[in-house]
């Protein structure tokens, strides 16, 4: 039979055990080596087992499969070409490790033979990311000499990897030529499947591992330390862990310091502001116990707290990772918080703090008023829960904006939120933002900066394929305003930091057939989003801001919350 042929075999198998493992969506770059497994994607597209999704920008796709696997919680499958093509994906790579996002990235390749001896677009990929996936698979040249069962085992060991530590597993997969003349029915037919007919008439995985049962047990002392002075801080959390911690802080009578990717309405919202007051940071820092939910703490305030708190110290985290760079002498329970919670009845007490709510409630008034009327970069992070959808779902990018909205947003319980702060890198931001829409088959509002926005301009070809409401907001402060935090001589500091580009995107929305509008006013972006929400496509809403108005009122905020006075219990 011939190469072609077994080409498409071999690529059946494998995407027949990605599909066994949850796999259902697949996303494609155009390229030649890939074909066999292109071909063999669109097989299963055509028949109703996946949907296949494109896009000529390999950097762009990565982040949009990471798009689509935060918001389907399922693993997504890149297939790329050779060369560096599959380069491209490193970013979404560090992203996905970073955050616990499960992607399989198939990398077609050059055979051995054309390796280091100046073939056209033949580089090194095998384990080209390092350390970074959970799982590396170096594949040999497709070869009967290698049992179908023996390539489906060493493909489902490392989706089972994937399954124990969330993360990337890169399938690298050389192919000799040709590879285009091969027909369905040959490839069906192939003596090589004979031993595996049975399995693929099944949709059951090669190996059914039993699920580990651990059930979280109470502290042992927890009779204890459920009597004392306690603050819960809540990080970046899966929406249904998120429920029931403000209830249960509430009848302990313990501080709750919220981040906003943590989908927990915030009982004491603007801890990033509230924080610089050194008196009530200093009546903080004299908990008995601090619990962590979560992690990735975006509130610098919040960071400083626990990186200055000495006593007792508690992580509750499902995985196995670190999540703390401070490195406390701590407990450890490896467990979903609902389930910790559950496990760790609460004692109804008073509260053993009063000055975090008074300047906390403080800080409602006073924000509001340092911001004003005028729609710019801070009023926006304020009021942010007027602009959104009731059954949508908010991104927001990184840089300053996301550092406002953590600062000065107070969302409804629940609300989901996305970011990709693993890296926390301003690379792929639309593209992950389309994924997510895609996936979810929901109104999306993405909040991204101007920079951002235009190092991802390729992915907004990705929102012409969304079919519900979706605003993109772009909020340009003409460069990275973020850099305005920095101690650095205002010269030096706008020429290489804020690098201002003196760009507009209307003529971009244009070029990518996306709706533009910029309001002026908040009355103005009333209007706008009126519209927006009542279209099934893209809107790009950019709103244009004084260059450092949005840092100098944070700034502002923090510096003159710092010296307020607070009186005693």
């Amino acid at each position: 039979m011939s190469v072609s042929v077994f080409n498409r075999c071999w690529s059946k198998v494998i995407l027949e055990t990605l599909l066994r493992q949850g796999v259902s969506h697949f996303c494609i770059a155009p390229g030649s080596r890939s074909t066999p497994l292109t071909l063999e994607a669109v097989r299963l597209q055509e028949s109703g087992r996946a949907v296949c999704h494109t896009h000529f920008d390999e950097r762009g796709l990565g982040f949009f499969a990471l798009g689509l696997a935060k918001v389907t919680k399922k693993p997504v499958t890149v297939i790329v070409t050779s060369g560096t093509a599959a380069a491209n994906l490193y970013p979404a790579v560090i992203e996905a490790r970073q955050t616990g996002i499960n992607l399989i990235l198939l990398t077609a390749d050059r055979p051995p033979e054309l390796l280091e001896c100046g073939a056209n677009q033949a580089i090194l990929q095998q384990d080209m990311f390092a350390h970074y996936p959970v799982a590396n698979v170096n594949l040999p040249r497709p070869s009967q000499d290698y049992s179908a069962n023996w390539l489906i085992s060493i493909l489902d060991q490392a989706c089972y990897q994937q399954k124990r530590e969330a993360g990337v597993v890169h399938i690298n997969v050389p192919f000799a030529e040709p590879l285009y003349d091969a027909k369905p029915e040959e490839v069906d037919l192939h003596p090589w499947l004979a031993n595996i007919q049975r399995w693929l008439s099944q949709s059951k995985p090669w190996v059914e591992h039993q699920p580990q049962h651990t059930e979280v047990v109470m502290h042992a002392n927890w009779d204890h330390w459920r009597t004392k002075h306690g603050v819960i801080v809540v990080g970046r959390l899966p929406t249904e862990q998120s429920m029931g911690i403000i209830a249960w802080a509430n009848t302990m009578g313990w501080v709750v310091l919220t981040d906003i990717q943590s989908g927990t309405e915030a009982s004491l919202p603007y801890a990033d502001i509230w924080l610089a007051n050194q008196t009530v940071k200093q009546k903080l820092l004299q908990a008995d116990i601090v619990i962590q939910f979560g992690s990735g703490f975006i509130s610098k305030r919040v960071n400083q707290f626990l990186a200055e708190f000495k006593n007792e110290y508690w992580i509750v985290e499902q995985t196995h990772k670190l999540v703390d760079p401070v490195h406390h002498l701590h407990t450890r329970f490896n467990a979903k918080v609902h389930h910790w919670l559950r496990a760790h009845p609460p004692l109804r007490q008073k509260p053993w703090l009063l000055e975090p709510l008074a300047l906390s409630k403080f800080c409602a008034s006073f924000i509001e008023q340092q911001v004003g009327g005028n729609l710019n970069e801070a009023s926006l992070a304020h009021h942010v829960d007027r602009i959104l959808p009731h059954n949508g779902i908010l991104f927001l990018g990184n840089s300053l904006f996301v550092r406002l909205v953590d600062a000065l947003a107070k969302l409804p319980e629940g609300y989901p939120i996305y970011t990709n702060r693993g890296a926390s890198g301003i690379d792929g931001l639309l593209a992950t933002a389309a994924g997510i829409g895609i996936g979810a088959n929901q109104p999306v509002v993405a909040m991204i900066g101007d920079l951002s926005a235009l190092y991802d301009i390729n992915s907004l070809a990705l929102f012409k394929k969304v079919s519900q409401p979706t605003i993109i907001f772009v909020i340009n402060n003409n460069g990275g305003a973020i850099f305005d935090m920095l101690p650095v001589e205002s010269g030096v500091k706008d020429k290489y930091y804020r690098m201002p580009h003196h760009l507009e995107f209307s003529q971009l929305a244009s070029t990518f057939d996306l709706k533009y509008a910029r309001p002026y006013t908040w009355a103005d972006l009333g209007s706008v989003l009126k519209v927006a929400y009542s279209r099934r496509e893209t809107t790009l809403i950019e709103i244009k801001v004084s260059a450092s108005d949005g840092s100098n009122i944070y700034k502002r905020l923090i510096e003159q919350i710092s010296y307020a006075v607070i009186g005693d219990n």
